[in-house]
């Protein structure tokens, strides 16, 4: 399913219906403005208005959004064939885009457990509606910034999700960007410290090394909304994964990171890589 469906999916869950908030739709969101990159539908005139400024400046960050969403495909494919993981904790998970995380993943084990968190509400809205598991696994939404993982992993959804004694991959795709490096690496630090050893951390971050005149153009129509974004160089890159043992092939653009077969290699704004905690 995809975010062009309507409200009519919207179903029963184990937890607490969140209460009704603004949402705040004249401002634009990260969240939604990567949806209108994507090319979908869940997104307003704010977010579109931003959207149409970085592309303007910035062409390939079309290109850039749909490869972060197919890495993230890969990596957690992998994760799941290769490494053996059946648990994702998936923070910043963004408008629902079929293929989801978790049809991925329950595609190559239908009891694979995920929980998605994010912090806009028109995303928590589509992700109860649409983010529904397979009989045999679950998956769960709770509303939380990644800035305060003690919030969120308290949440009973993620106890009734998770079992945290057990090997969880955390996902961390095209959000750390938009926090500094003083906000950023702290809670991702509290996140793995969180989980167990043998646990994953699969992770994007947009770069300007090899378009250092056009990404912090970009990067100034996203605050010039409020929206603050930090490229930073693959060593900055690097350092969230600290303490990991990456796997192959490293910290690289995301295009070039276990490539489809025959698949272009065009140059990507966004590093990424996949690291197993010891």
């Amino acid at each position: 399913m995809d975010s062009n469906e309507s409200e009519s999916w919207l179903i029963e869950t184990d937890f607490e219906q969140p209460p009704q908030v603004d949402l705040r739709t004249d401002r634009a969101h990260s969240a939604r403005v990567y949806d209108y990159l994507l090319g979908g539908k869940t997104n307003f005139p704010a977010d579109r208005e931003v959207g149409d400024r970085v592309l303007a400046d910035l062409p390939t960050a079309r290109a850039g959004a749909a490869a972060a969403r197919a890495v993230m495909h890969r990596m957690v494919r992998r994760l799941a064939e290769e490494h053996g993981i059946r648990q994702f904790l998936d923070v910043g998970t963004g408008i629902p885009t079929a293929p989801n995380l978790h049809e991925v993943v329950q595609a190559v084990d239908p009891a694979c457990r995920v929980v998605y968190v994010d912090n806009d509400p028109i995303v928590l809205a589509h992700s109860r509606a649409l983010l529904t598991s397979t009989p045999e696994g679950r998956t769960a939404y709770v509303e939380g910034d990644l800035r305060d993982p003690e919030k969120f992993l308290a949440d009973p959804a993620v106890a009734a999700t998770l079992d945290l004694t057990r090997p969880v991959a955390l996902t961390l795709i095209n959000i750390v960007h938009f926090l500094s490096d003083e906000a950023a690496h702290p809670p991702v630090r509290k996140l793995l410290d969180a989980l167990p050893s043998g646990s994953f951390m699969a992770l994007t971050a947009g770069t300007a090394d090899n378009a250092p005149d056009q990404v912090p153009v970009g990067a100034r129509r996203y605050a010039e909304a409020g929206i603050e974004v930090y490229a930073r160089s693959h060593a900055e890159v690097e350092r969230f994964f600290a303490g990991l043992e990456l796997d192959d092939p490293g910290v690289v653009l995301v295009n070039r990171w276990h490539p489809e077969p025959g698949a272009a290699d065009g140059e990507v704004s966004l590093y990424g890589g996949v690291g197993r905690k010891p």
